[in-house]
């Protein structure tokens, strides 16, 4: 999932709470995330916050839902329709572009960390995984149909990448490794090469 450009405004009053809620997870994390300090960032008053959320918790479950499709909608705009490309630049943008948002990703995980116990974030993180996945077996059984990629098991093959992915993102965030994320991209890249493109 991708965080939205921090300076764009919207008329929008959804889409400008959803922007304000990134702001305010960015600068407080979720552990000191308030309903009021969103309502800052937004310019507006608490009740603004409140006349579309009734919870801290809505908000986020609609926030993650926003991420989802911002994510979805940034996959959709990738013209080319070569698998292998289209893999380089999907792996791109889940291992290099949110390399600049450390702070959402850290307060990603604090919600992921309340997945197993608030059923509407564990619901929004499995659909995420779950439309992950689905983008990169569609890449792996284009590439397998168009002779680029091997005949693989694609479910598996994007189970490992995801794998890859998410272990990534935890090293550089629980760790603070800074070369986690740079080192998965290059793991991922290998893991194509010597697992999924067919021999000449």
């Amino acid at each position: 999932m991708m965080p939205d450009a921090p300076d764009r405004r919207s008329a929008d009053p959804n889409e400008g709470i959803m922007r304000a809620t990134s702001r305010a997870l960015r600068d407080h994390g979720y552990a000191d995330l308030t309903i009021k300090r969103i309502a800052e960032e937004y310019g507006k008053s608490t009740a603004a916050i409140h006349y579309h959320y009734d919870t801290k918790d809505d908000l986020l479950a609609a926030y993650l839902d926003h991420l989802i499709d911002q994510f979805a909608s940034s996959v959709r705009e990738v013209e080319t329709t070569d698998p292998a490309e289209r893999m380089d630049l999907l792996l791109d943008k889940l291992l290099v572009d949110v390399a600049e948002y450390r702070e959402l990703l850290v307060a990603m995980l604090e919600m992921r960390s309340q997945a197993p116990y608030k059923e509407a974030f564990r619901e929004r993180f499995r659909q995420n995984d779950e439309y992950l996945r689905y983008m990169l077996k569609a890449v792996i059984n284009h590439g397998i149909d168009e002779g680029v990629f091997r005949d693989v098991d694609a479910d598996h093959a994007a189970r490992a990448l995801m794998t890859i992915v998410d272990g990534a993102r935890t090293r550089a965030v629980v760790l603070d490794d800074g070369e986690a994320l740079e080192t998965a991209r290059q793991t991922a890249d290998e893991y194509v090469e010597t697992v999924l493109v067919a021999d000449d």
